[in-house]
């Protein structure tokens, strides 16, 4: 009888992915300790510069993004790097092209992110003009960089499959943890805009 046991790199991104969760937890616990030391009617004042409608669409394309992401996932499980028709015919793409549209989706994010800075800053709200400004800017600006993080992670991912002689196994698992660390930056934001744009 044969023990099948877990994939040493899914379980070590796994626990890796669980200490960022602290991390944004710690990021969490910040954002409330100075909202309910801050002056109601400052913090008001603060919030609405936000963008709801803007960063909703924003936060759309992300949540998409872990749809294309997953579709890779599928693709790279079947061992198909590449596409197997036509271009337009996304249900014979392959990793490659998936991975793909998820890079640039993260990167409208970012984009978006960036735009949304500008637009603040010029309102006058700075990561040193309030408390509010600081805790915006930590948080949103952190999960950035891991944003920045994962498409890097896309770029190595596809960059190993097109070096590769033959897909096999670890390109299939680097496109797996490569998954897992985009849907958990997906589902911080997801935490992260309903706190600092719904909940304001």
């Amino acid at each position: 009888m044969s023990v099948n046991r877990p994939n040493p790199v899914s379980v070590g991104t796994i626990v890796w992915l669980a200490s960022e969760l602290m991390f944004f937890a710690g990021l969490f616990a910040m954002y409330f300790t100075v909202r309910s030391v801050m002056d109601p009617a400052a913090w008001a004042a603060e919030t609405a510069h936000l963008n709801v409608k803007f960063a909703a669409v924003n936060t759309t394309v992300l949540l998409l993004s872990s749809i294309t992401c997953q579709a890779g996932v599928t693709a790279a499980e079947g061992f198909r790097p590449i596409r197997t028709g036509k271009l337009w015919q996304v249900t014979r793409w392959g990793m490659n092209e998936w991975i793909t549209l998820t890079y640039l989706m993260g990167a409208f994010f970012i984009g978006g992110q960036i735009f949304e800075y500008a637009s603040l800053v010029h309102e006058g709200v700075t990561i040193s003009s309030s408390p509010y400004g600081s805790v915006f800017y930590l948080t949103t600006g952190f999960h950035g960089l891991h944003v920045i993080g994962g498409l890097i992670a896309f770029l190595m991912l596809l960059g190993r499959s097109f070096s590769a002689k033959r897909f096999g196994h670890h390109e299939a698992t680097t496109g797996i943890v490569t998954s897992y660390y985009w849907h958990f930056v997906d589902v911080v934001w997801i935490a992260l805009f309903c706190v600092i744009y719904l909940l304001q």
